[in-house]
């Protein structure tokens, strides 16, 4: 019989319906049986799209004998953390104190107050590789909540200190007023950067978008040419690398391995949208047509795999397929024969790297660009990709998670909106104010607030921070790309929410009203996407400049004061406020635009084929700047103004650079 998961909309949580742990969702019921039996909490975070989530699941609790001292011994809570993003950032926290590296499948060990006493994250059945089983651990576990050990109480008094000191520790210091943060953040980037293959430290290796994004910000002001190359490398490499689906376009997760050749082959919107727009924006500061390429080909795998009739993306792709991680992606030499026949087939295992012995396991390959190809070779191989893509397409696809995610469809927005502006393609455009539109419409609570996901038709979960930070910026972006004041007046409305239900002394990940969690997460710290926090400084700022309203740039400016002592300790961790000091402290600058469209279009392109990472744009109408701006002699003109005080209009594209401080 399937379990009490069966009635939930999360797909992750639907995967352990058929198990024979009694499994509970995160909330009262649970909380209730955990009280009335004396029982210890066993709280397991994962995600659709986790392969060790999904190799514990096999391994563990679809074990019979497992799932029955489970049942016996605890109250067992399955949770995804794509749905309840504060509940994981509160215990992974846990892990992090014990010494350990975060991670899924979190596995936490709670008192029926759901205070924790032990935590770890991938457990096998049985002792292996320096790691307890987790039928021993769960009978040592619970021995000891039963007998009340010292140990186990002092843990949970230990716990609850460790919070309130995490908090402290992030918060406490103050850098140096004069020195320049992201500089010497990007110059650090910089010399970390792995000189042969690009990115960061060994294997695993990660893409970290918001390190490259800073290392871009600060080349375009200082122009110091080691800040390029290290982005040039890493854009390259993982372009080039298994990483990088170069059949159906974007990227995976991490490479299992320092050359991105080897992918932990699962795709995350948050990642792809990131990613689009990174690459997008290196390609409207260099030009590099092989950049464009891979942001244009990314964007069609998601218009194609990810989206949504009505508008919106979906989260994810497993890793696995028919139980195997890589399956649909990996190829060996006759497969490829089959397809293209002989001769041909030789030309694209040399040009993607598919041997005999492969690169994978079973002698089987993942695509990489193995060979440098002149112009007329990269033709053939364009020809050819199409029937090797239809062929894949045969195969058995990797699961979908088909939650869409407030935040990660924003990112995705943001990606579609720096895609547009770098090539004017209007179906990016299209897409993103289609999703934009899907958002609001959908995903708006009744008061006005936003819900975090949607399925099928309901939307659930009340947004976090970063639901509503980058919200506030894609409409942002939105506005700058097509000129809907719709979607500024939105921003403006969510950056004025996250003011009334997120600011106590700063802000938090969880809103005012919020579930009461054993601790309320501040989560300043950039993750596998950029913090709510620093992304809601970026609004914070951005707003500033379309308004001229001081109490935004206040608020954000103590935002910075609290967290920059953190960040010039940990610029990895802070990369994007790092960005978003960068953005204030070069004095950003408005172009407020007047005219009609389409004539008005040639001020407006110019700008948005330029990477300009310190600007806002308007037109003259929509913001109080721009009163009194308008035409010149019939013409469009832009007005460039910093400080709310506006240059002598410009009428030609000429005029307009002479008076932009790029």
């Amino acid at each position: 019989m399937p379990n009490r998961l069966a009635r939930e909309a999360s797909p992750y949580l639907r995967q352990h319906a058929e198990n024979p742990v009694d499994w509970y969702s995160w909330g009262a019921e649970a909380f209730e049986r955990a009280r009335d039996r004396n029982l210890p909490i066993h709280l397991s975070v994962g995600y659709a799209a986790c392969h060790w989530c999904h190799v514990m699941a096999h391994e563990c609790f679809e074990d019979p004998k497992v799932a029955h001292l489970m049942n016996e011994h605890f109250v067992n809570i399955k949770v995804d953390r794509q749905e309840r993003p504060d509940v994981d950032e509160v215990y992974q926290k846990v892990v992090q104190m014990m010494g350990q590296s975060g991670g899924w499948p979190l596995t936490v060990f709670l008192t029926p107050d759901r205070e924790p006493f032990f935590a770890g994250t991938y457990f096998p059945p049985q002792d292996s590789h320096g790691r307890p089983g987790f039928a021993r651990l769960i009978l040592a576990l619970s021995q000891a909540w039963k007998s009340q050990d010292p140990k186990l109480l002092l843990n949970v008094e230990q716990f609850r200190l460790g919070f309130v000191e995490l908090d402290q520790q992030v918060m406490q210091d103050r850098s140096d007023a004069s020195a320049d943060l992201p500089l010497l953040a990007a110059r650090a980037f910089a010399e970390h950067t792995d000189p042969v293959h690009g990115g960061f430290n060994g294997a695993p290796k990660f893409p970290n978008p918001s390190c490259l994004d800073l290392m871009l910000r600060v080349f375009q002001r200082t122009r110091e040419p080691n800040l390029l190359g290290s982005v040039q490398i890493t854009l390259d490499r993982m372009g080039a690398g298994g990483i990088y689906d170069h059949l159906g376009g974007g990227f995976a997760r991490y490479s299992v391995d320092q050359r991105w050749a080897v992918p932990h082959f699962e795709k995350m919107l948050y990642d792809n949208g990131q990613l689009v727009k990174l690459y997008a924006d290196a390609y409207r500061l260099t030009g590099q047509a092989s950049w464009r390429r891979i942001f244009e080909e990314t964007i069609e795998y998601v218009l194609r795999d990810l989206s949504h009739p009505q508008g919106g993306f979906f989260a994810s792709e497993d890793a696995d397929s028919e139980g195997e991680e890589g399956r649909f992606y990996v190829w060996t030499p006759a497969q490829i024969q089959t397809v293209v026949g002989a001769q041909d087939a030789a030309f694209v295992c040399r040009a993607l790297g598919v041997t005999e012995s492969g690169n994978f396991e079973g002698g089987r390959s993942v695509l990489h660009r193995a060979a440098q190809l002149d112009a007329d070779e990269q033709a053939r191989l364009d020809a050819l990709r199409p029937a090797l893509f239809n062929e894949r397409a045969k195969r058995i696809r990797p699961g979908r998670d088909e939650n869409v995610i407030a935040s990660w469809n924003a990112l995705m927005v943001e990606g579609l909106c720096a895609a547009y502006q770098a090539t004017g393609t209007s179906s990016y455009l299209q897409a993103a104010r289609k999703a934009a539109d899907f958002i609001m419409s959908a995903m708006t609570t009744p008061s006005g607030g936003l819900y975090r996901t949607w399925r099928d038709g309901t939307a659930r979960v009340g947004g976090f921070l970063d639901d509503y930070a980058v919200l506030a910026n894609a409409l942002i972006d939105l506005y700058e790309s097509c000129f809907d004041a719709t979607y500024l007046a939105r921003a403006i409305e969510l950056v004025d929410r996250i003011l009334a239900d997120f600011w106590q002394d700063g802000l938090y990940f969880t809103p005012v009203g919020g579930e009461a969690l054993v601790h309320r997460p501040r989560a300043p710290h950039d993750g596998a996407w950029p913090s709510g926090t620093s992304t809601a400084l970026f609004a914070l700022f951005r707003v500033h400049e379309l308004t001229g309203l001081a109490a935004y740039r206040e608020r954000a400016e103590s935002v910075v004061a609290a967290f920059e002592g953190a960040a010039a300790r940990n610029a990895f961790g802070f990369a994007h406020l790092l960005a978003a000091c960068d953005f204030e402290q070069r004095a950003p600058f408005s172009v407020i635009f007047a005219g009609q469209w389409p004539a008005v279009s040639p001020l407006v392109q110019a700008i948005h084929r330029a990477y300009l990472p310190s600007r806002v744009l308007a037109m003259a109408e929509h913001v109080a700047a721009g009163q009194g701006r308008g035409p010149v002699d019939g013409r469009p003109a832009a007005y460039v103004c910093r400080n709310q005080t506006c240059m002598a209009p410009a009428t030609t594209v000429q005029d307009l650079w002479e008076r932009c401080p790029v």
